[in-house]
Order: structure tokens, then C-alpha cells, then sequence
């Protein structure tokens, strides 16, 4: 099976703190991989490395290695619009631009200079059809999108992803600010969008790991204790302190 994300004695520090260690990680194509484990324990730290966004924070150093599509992206010369604008991020609170439903979808494409109205519609239409969305929007295109429901902002927020046609997405919490049945479409929406993206999700919800997710890893103190298919890690985990995890013994 192909990787589209590899890391090798990957670490991260914050300062003096070292927030990620020695994390080695294979991570498929089009599946979904789930990143569980306590709360500071480096999940959103490891998925921010992936599209560089660590690198806004001062006092970062990030050894090791990473690569996306077999080349390495911690480099210097690393083009990084580039590389995010092929590895997206949804973070946990919808986080729309106070524009309209059309320009929040093709607000990449104008960063990237694209202002040919066919090609703008074009994107919006497939884009929010791709998140199921355009039935209901495409006579609201002009609806300021702060005025969506948050499951329709989150929505929209993965089509403004899609738009500029990303590689692998990537999901922190996507489903933290959601009710039950808002999280359930999402989760669903995951499911469709695997078939032609990679989903890397951080999640606190382990049921929701284990519903959506092909593959698994618990992390802890900012290592990666176990990685395998989620259906192992949640029946038979390898390591003690994963099944103490799992089974609600601490964490």
C-alpha cells in the first residue's frame, strides 16, 4: 500500500520543552487515519508538522524527517503555499471568513490568482457538491456564511479545502463543536471524501476513532506508543498502556 506521509525520529520542541518524540509514522492513501490519546498529549502538534503550521510559532524547531508524496518538507527551499495548499486543515470550531458562501469556496483559488468566473463556479459547484452542500446553498451563494449552522459552516469550511484540490486533509477535533447528529453527517462526509483524499483526524472521541477511522495511533507524552489498524489497536492493542487507554483506565 502506498504512503503519502512518512516520518522517521521526527521531534518537535517547544523552547526547551519537547512536545513530540522520536515519532516514526507511515500514514496511507485514502484511508483515514486517527490520531487518539489524553489531552496534551502532541495529537495537534504531530498533524500542524504535516502542513508546516508549527512554524508560525516562535521558538519552534522541528528534526527528523518528513515526507509527503516521497519528498521531504522540513527543508528551507520547501515551498510552503504550495504545501498547503495540498495539505488542508479543518480545525475544531468552524472557522468561515465573514464573506459569502461563493467566496469563502473560492477564496484559495483568487490567493492563487485564478479570476476566470468559469472556473470560479465551476469549483464552487463541485465543491460544495462534494460536501453535500450545494442543494441547499446554491440559491444562498450570496449569504454572508457566518449566517450557516455550524454543521453547514464545517461543511463549507472542507469545500474551501477541496476547492484548491488538495492531496490530504487534515482534521483537528472536526466534530468538538458539533451536536450528535451534526457529527454523525460529518462523519459520514468523511467516509465519501476518503474515496479521493487522504484524512488524517485528531480526535478526544475514541468511539469516533474507531467508526471512521482505517487506521490508528495512540499517542502519549508526545510519543507515538502504538500504530495499526484501528480495528487491532481497539481489540488487541500490543502495548499495556494503550489498553489502559482504550479500556478508560486513565486519560
Amino acid at each position: 500500500m502506498p504512503y503519502i506521509i512518512e516520518t522517521e525520529k521526527l521531534n518537535l520542541f517547544y523552547g526547551d520543552f519537547q512536545a513530540i518524540i522520536n515519532v516514526n509514522l507511515k500514514v496511507s492513501k485514502n484511508t483515514i487515519t486517527a490520531l487518539i490519546g489524553p489531552s496534551g498529549c502532541g495529537k495537534s502538534t504531530l498533524l500542524r508538522i504535516f502542513n508546516r503550521m508549527n512554524d508560525l510559532i516562535d521558538g519552534v524547531k522541528t528534526t527528523g524527517s518528513v515526507k509527503f508524496d516521497g519528498k521531504e518538507i522540513l527543508g528551507e527551499d520547501v515551498d510552503l503555499i504550495n504545501l498547503r495548499k495540498r495539505i488542508g486543515m479543518v480545525f475544531q470550531r468552524p472557522n468561515p471568513f465573514p464573506l459569502s458562501v461563493f467566496e469563502n469556496v473560492v477564496y484559495g483559488l483568487r490567493v492563487h490568482g485564478e479570476k476566470r468566473r468559469d472556473v470560479l463556479d465551476e469549483a464552487v459547484f463541485k465543491s460544495l457538491s462534494s460536501v453535500l452542500l450545494y442543494d441547499d446553498l446554491k440559491d444562498k451563494l450570496s449569504v454572508n456564511a457566518l449566517t450557516l449552522s455550524l454543521e453547514q459552516q464545517q461543511r463549507l469550511c472542507i469545500a474551501r479545502l477541496i476547492a484548491v484540490t488538495p492531496d490530504v486533509l487534515l482534521m483537528d477535533e472536526p466534530c468538538s463543536a458539533l451536536d450528535p447528529v451534526s457529527t454523525m453527517r460529518i462523519e459520514e462526509l468523511m467516509a465519501e471524501l476518503k474515496k479521493e483524499y487522504t484524512i488524517i483526524i485528531v480526535t478526544h472521541n475514541m468511539q469516533q476513532a474507531a467508526r471512521v477511522s482505517g487506521e490508528c495511533g495512540f499517542m502519549l507524552l508526545g510519543e507515538l506508543v502504538e500504530f495499526s489498524n484501528t480495528k487491532q489497536i481497539f481489540t488487541a492493542p500490543k502495548d499495556k498502556r494503550t489498553d489502559e487507554y482504550i479500556t478508560g483506565r486513565y486519560g
